[in-house]
């Protein structure tokens, strides 16, 4: 009997889980309050009343009055070492409607810019992804030195095509 009451005393006593399930339970509650609060605005937003204002649609502007200028087509030839031989350019020219006969009657100059520029463009920077992008705001440019400051908004492309 003696042995029995020897091997009892030996066997540690098991602990309770109940400390590890507590802090598990209010872990999971504590971090489930801070995402609410972030994610409504309480903290580190613009404020509760401000939170429903984003969700809302926004109220849409009208748009400002515009009208277009349609550019004559260009054939340009790219010269012999191209693979493709011409490009042909079609854009047009978005102008507030007051300067709509003022930037037609200097369309001449204007299509005499563009046909300059893109000849002196070289073959691979044309055949570039991203050139479009680049030749665009050159071309821009180009014609509002040539119109005047604040007569040309934007320079639209119509066609842009290597042959």
């Amino acid at each position: 009997m003696a042995d029995t009451e020897e091997t009892q005393e030996s066997v540690p006593k098991k602990r309770s889980k109940l400390p590890l399930i507590v802090g598990l339970v209010l872990a999971l509650v504590l971090g489930g309050g801070g995402f609410f609060a972030v994610y409504s605005g309480m903290i580190l937003g613009a404020g509760g009343e401000h939170a429903e204002d984003d969700h809302a649609p926004a109220k849409a502007e009208p748009l400002p009055e515009v009208a277009f200028v349609p550019l004559d087509p260009l054939v340009i030839n790219l010269g012999k070492g191209a693979s493709s031989r011409h490009l042909k350019f079609r854009a047009q020219l978005e102008v507030n409607p007051s300067y709509q006969s003022k930037v037609a009657a200097l369309l001449p100059r204007v299509l005499d810019v563009l046909n300059g520029y893109l000849r002196a463009v070289s073959i691979t920077d044309l055949e570039e992804p991203t050139a479009l992008i680049r030749l665009r705001a050159q071309m821009l440019r180009r014609v509002q030195m040539v119109t005047g400051e604040g007569y040309v908004r934007d320079l639209l492309i119509m066609e842009f095509v290597l042959n």
